[in-house]
């Protein structure tokens, strides 16, 4: 995917009124993310994004626990000045659905596997069972 067209559907599926704002929530997300994917999947996941997205999903935060989803969120609500965990839900799934998107069904199972119960919502795919 390039960088344009991953930043737009960002923008747009967040709302938000600029790149820079939809930049931000990405570059966030993704280096949340990144913490807690190991190995092919990281690998394969990076491949699919613009290369400044996925060098930041490559050389991720560092995580001392795998996060619950609710956790997730007020990880990214901490790092995004002003935000609370309601517009950190929002810039969580306007970026992970464009990932999901970026994905196929395969690698996103792959990748949700690694991940606690309840990123399947997150990244716009949620799982009935």
């Amino acid at each position: 995917m390039r960088w344009q067209a991953f930043l737009e559907t960002v923008q747009e599926r967040g709302a938000y009124p600029t790149p820079q704002e939809a930049e931000r929530a990405a570059r966030v997300v993704l280096a949340l993310l990144g913490a807690h994917l190991v190995g092919k999947e990281r690998s394969e996941l990076a491949a699919r994004l613009p290369e400044t997205f996925a060098l930041i999903l490559l050389n991720p935060l560092q995580a001392a626990e795998p996060l619950t989803p609710e956790r997730f969120l007020r990880a990214t609500a901490a790092w995004v000045e002003g935000a609370t965990e309601q517009t950190a839900a929002w810039d969580t799934s306007a970026v992970l659905s464009v990932v999901a998107d970026a994905c196929d069904e395969d690698l996103l199972h792959r990748v949700l596997l690694q991940l606690p119960p309840g990123y399947d919502v997150l990244f716009g795919r949620p799982v009935s069972g």
